[in-house]
């Protein structure tokens, strides 16, 4: 997420396997991660999701002087009527900074510059039918007076209890529990600098995620999980979290470029949480922005990224509150000129497509209809998150595909037309989507 980097093993050799060992004892039997197994949440795998916040959501003077809570709340019949299924909260608890909540202190604590539990659990009522997915920050905490091991509301236990339920190796130096796990694949966890890392393994940091879980669904409402900076720790345990919690969606922010890296990831869970797609946004990005289509379809000629591998595990999106261009300069950001394109794309595509509020609602009226459009193409047509892809072989100037023989999509200046029988459903600067006369 925010202030993380990654940080070798400082134990011995035989410290470290029975680490190891310890979290193998964790782990289920290795899933079928390419069958197509029966929905592994409560959702049709037709849902479309809203990111309900951006980077600077928390500060009133920005938003016309109104808590954020409040303003999800006032547009709540917006989002429903241009059909949203899930809508993705931000952190609710208390923070050690007066940001974006990423650096909570008191788990329990449900007030924040977002607003307060009153406000938070007024805008997810209004939002019904529509889900609130609440971002779980459990991969680090910040202590509550010194930002060390002296946690509250919950703590883990006594002093010496709230030390073991950090890891050993943490910047603090204060804590005493086992070192940062790695993952399957062998890479190291990720530490966060500004808080403490905690320890997964330690029964007493579980019944507390678990119990924090309980609260936020019994007493806001909300219906499932967006686990932030899920490099930290090993993806067993959100396996064991949703087994607990049982969302009707959970997606895991593994930030890594390499389509099988998050694979691996989302096989860890045991199967158990889905993954932000961050390997086709990165395509998707590099396509659009150089007109290098090429880069949308892999030599076996199917997509790139998680959608190519195990779409029914992906949630994709092409911005959030880490890559818009408020952020580092905009270094991370998608093509302005290409967003559409990039809608266009993963509201035709399989996984869960994850639209982002910024580009819903603040750049303007034409960008907000075209994406209604879209959703209302995507819902009509049933495409689902393990909807089949055949792409048009030829790519110069253009990627088009045809999407369950239900409807055809183009992107790029080059023409391009799925032949007869078909009729355009929408079209702009670049981009176009037919579906089937009749239909």
């Amino acid at each position: 997420m925010i202030f993380s980097r990654t940080r070798p093993s400082r134990l011995p050799i035989l410290q470290s396997l029975l680490i190891s060992l310890l979290v193998l004892a964790y782990l289920p039997g290795e899933p079928s991660t390419r069958a197509a197994d029966p929905q592994r949440f409560n959702g049709t795998g037709k849902e479309v999701m809203l990111q309900g916040f951006h980077w600077t959501s928390y500060d009133p003077a920005k938003n016309g002087n109104k808590r954020w809570y409040r303003i999800i709340e006032e547009n709540a019949k917006v989002i429903k009527d241009s059909g949203f299924d899930y809508v993705w909260f931000p952190p609710p608890s208390r923070s050690a900074a007066t940001d974006n909540s990423y650096l909570p202190t008191e788990w329990y604590t449900l007030e924040n510059g977002y607003g307060d539990k009153d406000d938070l659990k007024r805008a997810v009522k209004a939002l019904k039918p529509t889900l609130a997915l609440c971002d779980i920050v459990i991969n680090h905490r910040c202590g509550t007076a010194t930002g060390g091991a002296d946690f509250t509301k919950p703590a883990f236990g006594n002093a010496a209890q709230n030390k073991t339920a950090v890891v050993t190796g943490d910047d603090c130096k204060c804590g005493k529990g086992r070192p940062e796990e790695h993952h399957r694949d062998g890479s190291s966890s990720e530490g966060n600098d500004a808080a403490r890392d905690l320890d997964h393994t330690n029964t007493l940091v579980q019944a507390r995620v678990k119990a924090f879980q309980k609260k936020l669904k019994n007493e806001i409402g909300f219906a499932g999980w967006r686990y932030d900076q899920v490099r930290g720790y090993n993806g067993v345990f959100v396996g064991l979290y949703n087994d607990a919690s049982k969302p009707v969606l959970s997606v895991g922010e593994f930030w890594d470029d390499s389509a099988q890296n998050v694979v691996n990831w989302v096989d860890e869970t045991g199967g158990k949480s889905m993954a932000f797609d961050f390997p086709t946004r990165a395509a998707l990005s590099a396509a659009t922005l150089n007109q290098d289509y090429g880069r949308l379809k892999t030599p076996a000629g199917k997509p790139p990224g998680l959608i190519g591998l195990w779409p029914e595990m992906s949630v994709t999106f092409i911005e959030n509150h880490d890559t818009e261009p408020v952020r580092d300069g905009g270094a991370k950001r998608f093509p302005d000129a290409r967003i559409m394109q990039g809608y266009v794309y993963i509201l035709t595509h399989p996984g869960i497509p994850c639209v982002f509020w910024r580009h819903f609602f603040d750049q303007g009226e034409q960008q907000r209809a075209q994406i209604i459009k879209l959703i209302a193409i995507r819902k009509q047509a049933d495409i689902t998150s393990r909807s089949v892809v055949s792409i048009d072989p030829d790519t110069r100037g253009k990627y088009a595909a045809i999407i369950d023989g239900k409807i055809a999509m183009k992107i790029g200046p080059a023409p391009w037309s799925p032949g007869d029988g078909w009729e355009v459903a929408l079209d702009g600067p670049d981009y176009a989507v037919w579906r089937k006369k009749g239909q």
